[in-house]
């Protein structure tokens, strides 16, 4: 339920990102809709340059951080921006597969979806914090 929760907050951060690039798409192509296929690889580029900055700098996003969420690797590591790009094409695969990928954990002996599997990294819940 958490990672639900993460992925929902999530998007709704990416939908305005992509809304402002889309407005500025517009904007340079005058007044029209924007859709090349280099606008839409912008569009990608910037998605992953969202996920893939937050978890190769702390592991988390905004919307792991407030479902306290976490990725790492087996050694508690933040991945590495290779990983993080494994991670991102392995999520748009796994959406694309009705979400096939997301609900594999629930069969997964360690809670794993594919995106974890192919990345070697695995989500953790962070403790929450000591208040005194």
């Amino acid at each position: 339920m958490r990672r639900l929760g993460g992925v929902v907050y999530d998007a709704f951060l990416v939908m305005a990102l992509l809304i402002v690039l889309g407005f500025i798409g517009v904007a340079v192509n005058g007044g029209e809709a924007n859709q090349s296929p280099l606008f839409r690889s912008l569009l990608l580029v910037a998605m992953f340059a969202f996920f893939g900055g937050c978890w190769s700098r702390s592991g988390m996003t905004l919307g792991m951080q407030a479902w306290r969420l976490r990725i790492e690797t087996p050694q508690g590591h933040v991945p590495t921006l290779p990983q993080c790009l494994i991670r991102f094409v392995v999520a748009g695969l796994s959406l694309g597969a009705c979400g096939l990928g997301y609900v594999w954990q629930l069969w997964d002996p360690e809670q794993r979806s594919w995106q974890d599997i192919a990345s070697g990294t695995r989500v953790v819940v962070l403790p929450k914090p000591r208040r005194e």
